[in-house]
């Protein structure tokens, strides 16, 4: 009898520690799910730094840049060197003060978790300093020590390269078209929200001339108000906001519930395939399944098929009845007596919709020719007879323009400068009028000076009427690489060298606008002799040690001089306004509707004290 020997007992496996750098990145990829995550992360921040203005620059979906810029009250500079490890935050000290938290952000996850997925750069100042300050961030940890520069109050955070070391994740992203709408909608929501703060949203400027074809135009853009309406109107259009019913509801029984709650609903007039549901709760943007599928049963019964409905709620509660802590990325929160207060808001929400749905309002619509086929006089009707009537003749094919040049999206004459045009020329409609007030604001005639009207003489002897023709009425199509831009004209393609264009733009700017510039106001004059040892120290000198920095100072000293006295003439043809102590105060518009970088200002001042 043969007695099979037993199989040898398999190895388990053995539990051992993870990495720290492995832990990091697998938090972040749970906090940072997408670039809108990291957006509406920023922007939290931004608001509990108590900012009025919020700018989000998008590029790429937010996978090459994300940049966001508040007015806030900025960062300490004795705490950048802990601003992004894990778990560093200034909302809370303890467990406890989750139970009154009211800021959006608390555990300091945020970015910390942005710099183990993507390189973050952050750019603040405090109130009071002189300078601000720029440092690098990689894995929680600065790259370097924090640099001084040039800023403008608040802070700027900058995340580029968004998920560089997850491959699966970036390539489960590719759609940017999609991401960037889903920051567009969180902006949106802010927006009508925080009233009382301005929000924009847009993605990067390609080139100076790129300004009118959209690539400059804000998809999010609100002005503080003090009407929430308003704020709606500007942000969803005024097809929402004249449909809206405002709603209130409040419960006081703390045997029951505790709450308030106001907000607009939409009326039995509006009419979309969508839901759109604003939820705020004490001030915190999240997304509540319960309350919202109570409420599309309730629109259900009141719509037509397959309708959806607009909602904006703002409901506040006690912070002890609120548990922010429930969610990764803090998009639920849970609520005490939940069941409670959606019955009330579900209740009041089917009354007021059948007090309001007595009546239906129906839009009526103006079919219009379009724009880009140019209308048919009498006397050509008369000339070419058309065999029906009715219908329009074809264009030929090889005819066709891919788009119009008399949209004015893309066009790039908005910045050339025009002649002072006759009588009958101005009588031009109101809405060409607002355009151009909008693109030249208080533009004026240049200097009576001979040599400058001599330049802009030769300027006008030398231009090219073909070239000239192709400028105005072509339509920007997009960059080639970082020099050359796609210009279409008629049925023509050309390759034009954007930054040959932008310079001379921008000569010409000048010598149209000679001493009758507009002018950027600084809130705080800048001391002319620290701005030029700025950009000293980014120069590459061969000394060293105090020899070194002697040098400097003398060549900042007699740059701040020479300024000092050139500071007449600098003021009356430039717009450069510096005082007796040596303080810049005011600086010049080259180009309207664009603010130059700041940051460059130290290198400006320095070549324009060497170049004198």
């Amino acid at each position: 009898m043969d007695i099979e020997a037993p199989e040898e007992a398999k190895e388990l496996p053995k539990i051992q520690r993870l990495d720290e750098s492995v832990v990091n990145r697998i938090a972040a990829g749970e906090v940072i799910q997408r670039p809108v995550s990291a957006v509406k992360e920023l922007v939290e921040n931004s608001l509990d730094a108590s900012s009025t203005s919020i700018s989000v620059v998008v590029k790429d979906g937010g996978l090459k840049l994300i940049q966001v810029s508040d007015d806030g009250h900025g960062i300490r500079h004795e705490d950048l060197p802990i601003l992004c490890e894990r778990h560093t935050t200034s909302k809370l000290s303890k467990y406890e003060d989750l139970q009154s938290i009211k800021s959006m952000g608390f555990r300091g996850e945020a970015l910390a978790s942005m710099t183990y997925v993507g390189h973050v750069t952050v750019t603040t100042i405090t109130k009071g300093q002189l300078h601000g300050y720029r440092v690098s961030y990689r894995d929680g940890m600065m790259e370097h020590e924090p640099k001084a520069c040039a800023a403008v109050k608040g802070t700027q955070i900058m995340v580029e390269n968004l998920f560089y070391n997850m491959i699966a994740r970036r390539k489960t992203l590719q759609n940017s078209a999609d991401d960037y709408t889903k920051i567009v909608d969180v902006l949106s929501r802010f927006a009508i929200h925080h009233i009382d703060v301005s929000f924009s949203c847009r993605k990067p400027f390609l080139s100076l001339l790129c300004y009118q074809h959209g690539a400059a135009r804000a998809d999010v853009h609100s002005v503080a108000t003090s009407s929430r309406l308003d704020a709606i109107r500007s942000v969803y259009g005024l097809s929402v906001a004249r449909n809206l019913i405002k709603i209130e509801a409040s419960d006081n029984d703390p045997s029951r519930s505790v709450f308030e709650m106001d907000g607009f609903i939409s009326n039995s007039n509006y009419v979309v395939k969508k839901t759109t549901m604003v939820l705020f709760i004490n001030d915190r943007l999240v997304e509540c399944t319960a309350l919202k599928r109570a409420l599309e049963i309730v629109y259900s019964a009141t719509l037509p098929k397959a309708s959806k409905p607009f909602i904006y709620m703002s409901i506040i509660l006690p912070p002890e009845h609120v548990d922010v802590n429930v969610h990764p990325t803090k998009r639920e929160v849970s609520l005490l007596n939940q069941e409670v207060i959606i019955e009330k808001i579900q209740s009041l929400v089917e009354s007021m919709l059948r007090n309001s749905n007595d009546s239906r309002t129906f839009q009526e619509q103006t079919v219009e020719s379009s724009p880009s086929v140019p209308s048919i006089t009498n006397n050509e009707s008369h000339l070419n007879p058309s065999p029906s009537g009715s219908k329009s003749q074809k264009v030929p094919v090889h005819k066709m323009v891919r788009t119009d040049s008399s949209d004015p999206a893309g066009r790039l004459h908005a910045y050339l400068y025009k002649k002072p045009q006759n009588h009958l020329e101005m009588n031009s409609s109101l809405t060409a009028v607002r355009s151009s007030v909008r693109q030249r604001r208080n533009l004026k005639e240049t200097a009576d000076l001979t040599s400058v009207q001599e330049l802009i003489d030769v300027i006008d002897s030398k231009c090219h009427s073909g070239l000239l023709d192709i400028v105005r009425q072509c339509t920007y199509v997009g960059m080639a690489d970082d020099v050359f831009a796609l210009l279409q004209h008629n049925t023509h393609l050309y390759l034009a060298n954007v930054v040959n264009l932008s310079k001379e733009l921008m000569y010409q700017q000048v010598l149209r606008r000679f001493a009758h510039f507009n002018a950027i106001q600084l809130s705080e004059s800048a001391p002319l002799q620290e701005l030029i040892m700025l950009a000293l120290k980014e120069e590459e000198l061969d000394l060293e040690g105090n020899e070194n920095d002697d040098l400097k100072m003398k060549i900042a000293e007699m740059n701040t001089q020479l300024l000092k006295q050139k500071a007449e003439m600098l003021e009356e043809y430039f717009c450069i306004f510096i005082d007796s102590d040596g303080n810049l105060s005011r600086l010049p518009i080259l180009l309207d509707q664009y603010t130059p970088d700041m940051d460059r200002v130290p290198e400006f001042l320095l070549c324009l004290g060497n170049d004198w």
